[in-house]
């Protein structure tokens, strides 16, 4: 007969004895040691203190691709899969946002373009597997530190409509004197499209006349990033 307190008991047993070991193994070797089905277990833990979460890690990596991808999930389209409720949606979302704030306070108040490999993982961290276009721009005092990230824009799959005045009407509020505008591509491919060129080119001479510098224009996306800087567009 399934179900029987006894069956149970070992179940829970078994379960509690694979989670010990997993730990051991993490603190042991790090996580490079496991795969991304037994990291993801370790954040579901918390979330079901007793639950076998290895068939729903596995269930998530199948449905969204990667480790990253359901990190980066919308909510609704992790309710999705069977076994991902509140508790589970929390835990991956705590993830999600502990990792934008370690990138953040990687460059928050410092000088940008000497800590660049950190701002683009901030940026990629941020906006790469998004699933819609934003704009965000950030905002450079005179040492070039970071005052101010802000999402400017929001679109549609391809695209978001930028105004380039009320970019440096913002920067002339906030009194930064550079910018780095920041989009991502969620086709995956950061190649600027000719409307990127002809936007960041009304935005660099109208910032100019104003003695704003426009450093550099990023885009990302799941498969990189692409500088405009070295494209030499910029």
């Amino acid at each position: 007969m399934s179900g029987t307190p006894d069956t149970a008991s070992k179940t829970t047993t078994d379960n509690a004895g694979h989670r010990k070991r997993l730990r051991e193994r993490f603190l042991k070797a790090g996580g490079g040691a496991l795969a991304d089905y037994e990291i993801l277990e370790m954040i579901l833990f918390q979330a079901q203190t007793r639950r076998d979460m290895k068939p729903l890690a596995k269930s998530l990596l199948a449905r969204f691709g990667s480790f990253a991808d359901v990190i980066n999930a919308d909510p609704v389209e992790l309710a999705e899969v069977n076994g991902a409720g509140q508790s589970v949606i929390a835990a991956l979302k705590t993830i999600h946002f502990a990792a934008q704030h370690l990138t953040r306070d990687e460059i928050i108040n410092k000088p940008v373009l000497s800590n660049w490999d950190k701002l683009i993982k901030y940026c990629r961290a941020n906006m790469a597997r998004n699933k819609i276009e934003s704009f965000r721009v950030l905002y450079l005092n005179q040492r070039n530190e970071l005052i101010a990230d802000e999402e400017q824009q929001r679109g549609t799959v391809n695209h978001t409509p930028v105004y380039p005045r009320q970019v440096v009407k913002r920067a002339l509020e906030l009194h930064a004197t550079a910018i780095i505008m920041v989009h991502n591509h969620p086709s995956g491919d950061p190649r600027p499209s000719k409307a990127d060129i002809e936007m960041t080119n009304e935005v660099r001479d109208i910032a100019e006349k104003l003695d704003i510098v426009l450093h550099d224009h990023i885009i990302v996306s799941k498969s990189g990033s692409t500088s405009f800087k070295d494209l030499g567009i910029l």
